[in-house]
């Protein structure tokens, strides 16, 4: 018994949706997970632990030229500083100078480029850029050269007392520092340049969407039947959210505890990155035995662990959210279509990376997620967008900013089919086919020429969807 309590099942129960009980280290790996992205989508972490770290050496090493002293083998010390105290404090201070003024001016380069990003491109955008761990490390490497510089610098003393003090190992190791962070400085700029590439930051955000959805969704089994989803009463109990903001987390565990114990299901129809509001409803739940309903105690205690199992956070996170990604993403294409920027070839390539993450989404479960206890019985739902409400958030707004342009309508036909070419399931069809019916509305107000290749393109849609795949243009 204490061996399945502390083990993790992975497994799935073989349908569609649903997935067999996981134990309490499985939770602690999500919490972890949502600890690294709040540490990873933050500036300061890296640059703090780096300081802490320059400070100790700044004091250690000194103490430990103390100690060897003049024992040094002469090879060694012929590589060392050979300076005096005066030159140390020179050495040391000129470093410390520099590096702070060159840290300002990645700090200013760093602010600059967000800026740019939340203006050109989506402020949703602003927590991938400052995730860049080429951009913390940097940071890093400067605060920690100065601080450094700074520590050894108070070690040094000069002869006028008699107790002459150069750390040679020390002020060896600021000047390595100090090399380090000028190479470091041409590789920022370089790396600062290719970052605010539009084709760099739709491929970093395709990137890390495809790896969430592979982390979050099991691979779609085509030949198992869908778990039913129980049906609730009429008169479920109702959970209302604890707080406003935005659904970020769901700890799957403590809910499935938390059915259990109540001997209840759990059922939470808010997707997580969907907005909630204080006192307003976001689950309910209800006795899994119909003759014996919940007791109004047993009921308020289940919404209050139902309700610590909720987190809401000020912006959306990708760490469960399955549909952030492709909302980024839509939004550089929406962004490049204002009459502010008008940069639809922008707007194509983020629906090409939209095409990438759908086409990965197809041979992922979708849909209505379930839990089951230990008796195959299915105690938690949880809400998950399917592919049909996913592909309608990538097509409805460029649809509608960019009916206007043929190369947007273009890129949005070719996008269908590619996805109707990849559809295995009756649902993923019909999803496509909605809204190549609602982009042929749009084909009509163009000219005879662009119609005819609109239209062209929607048959091929239609034929991708039937399994054949013709290449031929319109003549």
């Amino acid at each position: 018994m204490w061996f399945r309590a502390v083990s993790v099942k992975f497994e799935t129960d073989g349908g569609p949706g649903a997935r067999r009980r996981r134990g309490p280290i499985s939770s602690v790996l999500k919490r972890r997970q949502v600890f690294v992205e709040a540490v990873r989508s933050r500036l300061w972490p890296v640059p703090t632990a780096a300081v802490l770290l320059a400070v100790l050496a700044g004091i250690g090493l000194p103490e430990l030229d103390a100690a060897l002293d003049d024992r040094l083998p002469p090879t060694v010390a012929g590589y060392l500083f050979g300076g005096g105290a005066d030159a140390a404090r020179e050495v040391l201070s000129a470093i410390a100078a520099s590096l702070i003024t060159v840290t300002a001016l990645t700090f200013s380069l760093t602010l600059v480029t967000l800026q740019l990003a939340s203006s050109q491109y989506s402020p949703r955008l602003l927590r991938t850029f400052a995730a860049d761990r080429v951009v913390q490390r940097t940071l890093a490497l400067f605060l920690a050269t100065f601080i450094y510089a700074l520590t050894v610098l108070r070690t040094v003393r000069s002869d006028t007392d008699g107790t002459a003090f150069v750390p040679q190992m020390a002020v060896t190791t600021a000047y390595l520092l100090a090399v380090a962070s000028v190479v470091a400085l041409v590789l920022f700029l370089g790396h600062l340049v290719r970052q605010i590439r539009v084709e760099a930051v739709l491929e970093h955000v395709r990137a890390d969407t495809c790896a969430t959805a592979t982390r979050l969704l099991p691979p779609a089994r085509r030949d198992t039947p869908a778990v039913p989803v129980p049906v609730p009463p009429p008169h479920p109990h109702l959970v209302e959210a604890a707080s406003s903001g935005f659904l970020v987390e769901i700890d799957e565990h403590a809910l499935l505890t938390a059915a259990e114990r109540a001997e209840a299901v759990v059922w939470v129809n808010r997707p997580v990155g969907s907005p909630v509001l204080a006192g307003t409803p976001v689950a309910f739940s209800w006795s899994v035995r119909p003759q014996e309903p919940l007791t109004e105690d047993a009921a308020h205690r289940l919404s209050e662990r139902v309700r610590a199992a909720l987190r809401t956070g000020s912006e959306r996170t990708a760490v469960q959210d399955i549909g952030y990604g492709l909302r980024q993403l839509t939004d550089v294409v929406v962004r490049a279509l204002s009459p502010g920027i008008n940069d639809p070839t922008t707007a194509v390539h983020g629906l090409i990376s939209c095409t990438a993450v759908l086409a990965d989404l197809l041979d992922l479960r979708l849909g209505p997620y379930t839990q089951c206890d230990e008796h195959d019985r299915v105690r938690v739902v949880l809400a998950r967008p399917t592919f049909a409400e996913l592909l309608d958030l990538v097509c409805t707004q460029p649809r509608l900013y960019g009916a206007d342009d043929p190369m947007v309508l273009d890129a949005l036909l070719s996008m269908l089919r590619e996805l109707a070419w990849k559809a295995a399931t009756g649902e993923q069809r019909t999803a496509i086919t909605d809204q190549l019916d609602r982009l042929r509305e749009h084909v009509t107000d163009h000219d005879t020429v662009t119609r005819r290749h609109l239209d062209h393109l929607a048959r091929q849609v239609g034929e991708a969807l039937e399994g054949r795949w013709a290449g031929r243009r319109p003549t």
